[in-house]
């Protein structure tokens, strides 16, 4: 992993993933409704810190019999393709049965991947061994539980993939955690860094006041409209940096 990426992503790491969403915003790169997974993919382990790494892709089935190669081998053939990505790795899986039909992962997949320097998972489909999951500090993130891993297919790995609504490409960027799964421009990540301190001081304004003021209605309007001015001001520096 280059070094430029080590410290974005060591930084993006200490923010949850509704700020990285909102100074995603300032940006103005994509629509609003853009970008963020849908509530089909919930966090398993919601206590875990938050998720950042680089997506590798693959689609799954398990409603019938692969042909030629098992599900292991086919792992084998991801972890193999994870010197690909920019850094730390976060395994995407589009489950193509609909409904699920079966776990995508368990601990021995969770364990693989982590051993090869993923961080974590994000499936559209279902999962199992959840306990012994949790106990390996993996964070994953799917729609659901099934028991069962049924047939283990992999028809495509490192391609594009439909997951909570979005498309996810091989090597996007991902940040996530209690809250959901978003992408991150990697163009703006370190812009992100650069401004998100600044942003959550403006929230921080409005909840000292409630705090320190309750019931008080023009302190509220004044210090609402002084957290927008300095959003203002971190949007203009947002959209200068971009343009550069």
């Amino acid at each position: 992993m280059e070094s430029h990426w080590k410290h974005t992503l060591d930084c993006l790491r200490k923010y949850d993933t509704p700020t990285i969403c909102n100074v995603i915003e300032l940006f103005d790169i994509r629509p609003r409704n853009t970008g963020y997974m849908d509530a089909r993919i919930v966090a398993a382990f919601p206590e875990m810190p938050p998720m950042v790494g680089f997506a590798a892709t693959a689609t799954f089935r398990a409603s019938a019999q692969p042909r030629g190669n098992d599900g292991y081998s086919s792992i084998d053939k991801q972890v193999e393709r994870f010197s690909e990505l920019s850094g730390p790795v976060v395994v995407v899986f589009q489950d193509l049965d609909s409904p699920s039909g079966a776990a995508i992962f368990g601990e021995i997949m969770c364990r693989t991947y982590q051993a090869f320097g993923a961080v974590g998972l994000v499936t559209s489909g279902t999962g199992r061994d959840l306990d012994q999951v949790r106990r390996i500090r993996f964070p994953v993130f799917t729609n659901g539980a099934i028991c069962s891993h049924g047939y283990m297919g992999f028809p495509q790995i490192h391609v594009p993939v439909h997951v909570g609504g979005i498309t996810v490409f091989p090597d996007d960027l991902l940040h996530g955690d209690c809250n959901g799964v978003t992408t991150i421009p990697k163009e703006i990540a370190a812009e992100i860094i650069d401004i998100a301190d600044e942003f959550v001081s403006t929230e921080a304004m409005v909840i000292e006041i409630l705090d320190k003021r309750p019931g008080d209605l023009k302190a509220l309007r004044e210090c609402r409209a002084e957290a927008k001015d300095r959003r203002e001001r971190l949007r203009a520096r947002a959209s200068r940096a971009h343009k550069e």
